[in-house]
């Protein structure tokens, strides 16, 4: 069973004075929801997801070495204009994960970092930008150690990841994701996420996520604080083994490539999610009114075309629309006629299954 010490290293062959690197990473969204956690970013239940391919931050990581005085040393530039309000979160990211990076006192940081989805939109922004963060510190560690293997490489960035943002580990690799162990998953884990080891049928390759844009506003309540809230919930227990059977019964749904079974188990999946929400103390309700009309209006469509089109939702309003590549060109006409309407101006962005993080 690997620990997290295993990704402690002992030494160091080589030293670099500076440099720099590039990566992209994409969101991605979950079918399997991760609700609720323990300490140290460990998930309270195991998670899927389809990684995305048009939805991501491009990172470029400049590191000059400095003198270790004992504090870290950074500069942030979003879309290239400094952001102080980032700031923050990379400090507090950056002390998580000093224990596996010990080199990180010893080079001065230039963040550089842009997403290719309007930030803050409700589309998982901090989970593919501390995926992309993350690949870019492995790619230094990887310099200052050539003798890693690639296995180790990936498992750690996605450590790395999530301990800056839970869901960002499922953005490193692979088209689907699986976090959190599952007994039925041979390699799954709650310190990294791996690609789904098990049969994909046909009728998922190129699935297709069209994003809804209802409000792009700041979430009234934070992911963090949503999670918090599922240690003292009433149906915490009965939801977690709920995510562990759900995933279970996808193990065979993505052999088989039965849609109509996969519809059920997404949906409500989404629908249990903002329940837990609801039912929570404090309470809270994400969706918006355009949520509610876009869900009912895919029910209205799939009963009478029996075009397998289906509906997933994240900790936000917006709604992101997931179909087989093979009725993508119905489903499209089908959106812009009916859909577009309930968006924020209009707003929805076409987006498909991607495989992870890039070097540029």
């Amino acid at each position: 069973m690997i620990s997290a010490n295993d990704f402690i290293p002992s030494k160091y062959t080589h030293s670099v004075e500076e440099g720099n690197f590039q990566w992209s990473a994409p969101s991605n969204i979950a079918l399997v929801k991760y609700w609720g956690k323990k300490d140290n970013q460990i998930p309270a239940n195991p998670s899927v997801s389809f990684t995305l391919n048009n939805c991501k931050t491009i990172t470029k990581l400049a590191f000059a070495k400095k003198q270790n005085d004992g504090t870290f040393s950074f500069d942030l530039l979003f879309e290239g204009q400094p952001k102080e309000d980032f700031k923050p979160k990379i400090q507090k990211f950056l002390e998580r994960i000093e224990i596996y990076l010990p080199f990180l006192k010893d080079y001065h940081f230039t963040i550089d970092t842009e997403n290719t989805f309007p930030h803050s939109s409700g589309i998982a922004s901090s989970a593919s930008g501390m995926a992309a963060l993350a690949m870019n510190l492995m790619s230094i560690e990887k310099a200052l150690y050539p003798e890693m293997t690639e296995e180790y490489f990936y498992q750690k960035a996605s450590l790395l990841a999530r301990l800056g943002s839970g869901s960002a580990c499922r953005s490193v690799k692979g088209s689907v994701v699986v976090w959190g162990n599952h007994t039925n998953i041979s390699g799954s884990s709650d310190l990294f996420g791996v690609e789904f080891p098990n049969a994909i049928h046909a009728n998922f390759k190129n699935f297709q996520d069209t994003i809804l844009l209802v409000d792009k506003g700041e979430k009234k309540v934070s992911s963090t604080v949503g999670h918090d809230l599922m240690h003292n919930h009433p149906f915490a227990e009965r939801r977690f083994a709920q995510a562990h059977e759900n995933l279970d019964q996808l193990i065979t749904i993505f052999e088989s490539g039965d849609l109509e079974e996969f519809i059920k188990i997404v949906e409500s999946e989404a629908l249990t999610l903002h329940a837990m929400m609801m039912t929570s103390m404090p309470y809270f309700i994400l969706m918006k009114p355009n949520t509610l009309e876009i869900i009912n209006a895919i029910w209205k469509f799939r009963n009478e075309t029996k075009i397998p089109v289906c509906f997933t939702l994240d900790a936000g309003a917006n709604v992101h629309v997931l179909y087989p590549e093979n009725v993508a060109k119905t489903v499209l006409q089908f959106i812009k006629n009916e859909l577009v309407g309930y968006c924020q101006n209009g707003q929805y962005i076409c987006d498909e299954i991607g495989n992870g993080a890039m070097l540029i």
